[in-house]
């Protein structure tokens, strides 16, 4: 549309200016103000302010639609994890040093940020993340789980061995903030075991909140 006008102003005060031209050689010299009608080119300068203003508007538009499009790509980053032992109905441990446990059943690996052959979580991305664990044990060992961000022991769960006690169940969670590369997994404890199949003895996380300085 402003393209459309300016063209259509443009060619008009060009035939303006080429009439005037030819009666400017029969009068003789005339000054450049008086190539086209006063009010003609008062009207190109306001569209041309105008078009500069709108061009200003269009500029901070397009930026604003980046930075919408910048967070909804960020948005878009999915992570979500639940997993358990898998196998038969056995005890796992217990081992005589601290364990990785490697959680093979898969409910859900959404963006696969879950390994199922060292069973390690790694962040894809920073931010905000929620993890649960939960166990099954017998009573004649002690259960003994940690959740591991890295080297650091966050959160447990723990039973001690009873010979009255022939069943327990424990559990714990934790909100975690990461970096992205940052990994998680749950140790089994040295001396410690817990029960395994396809249905208890869990681990699980997600996403819930991406740090805004993430890259997408």
């Amino acid at each position: 549309m402003n393209f459309s006008i300016v063209l259509l102003l443009s060619l008009l005060c060009g035939l303006i200016s080429a009439q005037d031209e030819g009666h400017a050689a029969d009068k003789g010299p005339t000054t450049e103000t008086e190539s086209c009608f006063p009010g003609m080119c008062d009207l190109l300068k306001e569209f041309g302010a105008l078009r500069e203003k709108m061009g200003i508007m269009e500029t901070r538009l397009k930026e604003s639609e980046n930075q919408i499009l910048e967070l909804k790509s960020k948005e878009k980053t999915r992570v979500a994890f639940s997993t358990a032992t898998g196998g038969g109905n056995n005890a796992i441990g217990p081992f005589r040093k601290d364990t990785t446990l490697i959680f093979k059943k898969v409910f859900t690996n959404i963006g696969n940020a879950y390994n199922t052959l060292t069973g390690i979580f790694a962040a894809p991305v920073a931010g905000t993340y929620y993890f649960t664990l939960f166990h099954h044990a017998g009573g004649s060992h002690i259960a003994s789980l940690s959740l591991i961000k890295n080297n650091d022991v966050i959160v447990m769960t723990f039973d001690h061995a009873s010979a009255q006690d022939s069943a327990d169940n424990g559990g714990n969670a934790v909100l975690l903030e990461l970096q992205q590369g940052d990994q998680v997994y749950v140790r089994l404890d040295a001396n410690a075991h817990v029960w395994g199949n396809d249905v208890i003895t869990t681990f699980s996380g997600f996403l819930l909140s991406q740090s805004l300085e993430s890259a997408p």
